[in-house]
């Protein structure tokens, strides 16, 4: 079961009453995951004094075992902690599609371990005690991605509502479009008129609300990251 998130604990580290009411419904939400508790507790009033609201887990499995991960704009993660480590922990998310950037704080960061967070994504690694201003300026950099992943996964729903319209037919049109057939060669290889090719062309821009071939492919390549 996971953690309580540490900022829901009456305890010093946490907002007042008054600072959580004052704080909008828009507070970028961050979770720390590490097992020293000291600090957990002091990266959280770090972040929770800069506006941010943090959640506090003790361990890597607490943080997977919580049901709305999508809800965090960063997770500073330690890298040695009992059961899964940080990179275990990275892992998992990738497999499971769950993006949320990843600021590694540790005591313990090799070169090689350095290395394999980077590539698989991770945004910063600091050392412990990490800087203040480093981390903040990590935390800064994640969900400013976060931001731009959450506008781009919208651009994708609405790109896969406006698709849903298209017949069979129309969306045979429009993959070659994107292609950059030529209506006549695209009539070839369906097997229809040119003058059907152009009927159908022009309902896949109404229903899609393109205007330009140029917007076509931009949609066909927001809707190929969703599958990657």
């Amino acid at each position: 079961m996971a953690e309580q998130p540490d900022h829901h604990i009456p305890d010093r580290t946490s907002p007042s009453a008054s600072q959580s009411a004052s704080l909008s419904a828009s507070t970028l939400q961050i979770a720390v995951i590490d097992d020293d508790a000291a600090a957990r507790t002091s990266i959280m009033r770090l972040l929770n004094v800069s506006g941010y609201a943090a959640h506090g887990y003790e361990h890597g499995q607490a943080l997977l075992d919580e049901p709305a991960l999508e809800r965090f704009s960063c997770l500073v993660l330690d890298l040695q902690m009992p059961g899964l480590s940080g990179l275990d922990v990275q892992r998992v998310l990738l497999q499971r599609g769950v993006a949320t950037p990843v600021v590694f704080v540790s005591a313990f960061g090799t070169v090689a371990t350095t290395v394999r967070a980077l590539h698989a994504g991770a945004l910063d690694f600091l050392e412990k005690p990490a800087d203040p201003s480093a981390l903040l300026a990590a935390v800064a950099r994640a969900a400013a991605t976060a931001g731009d992943r959450v506008v781009k996964q919208q651009q994708q729903a609405e790109i896969a509502r406006r698709m849903a319209l298209l017949t069979t037919r129309e969306r045979e049109v429009f993959e070659g479009v994107v292609q950059g057939l030529p209506n006549k060669q695209i009539g070839a290889a369906l097997g229809i008129a040119l003058k059907t090719v152009k009927v159908h062309r022009g309902r896949v821009m109404q229903k899609l609300e393109a205007g330009s071939v140029a917007d076509l492919v931009r949609s066909a390549a927001l809707l190929a990251d969703v599958t990657r």
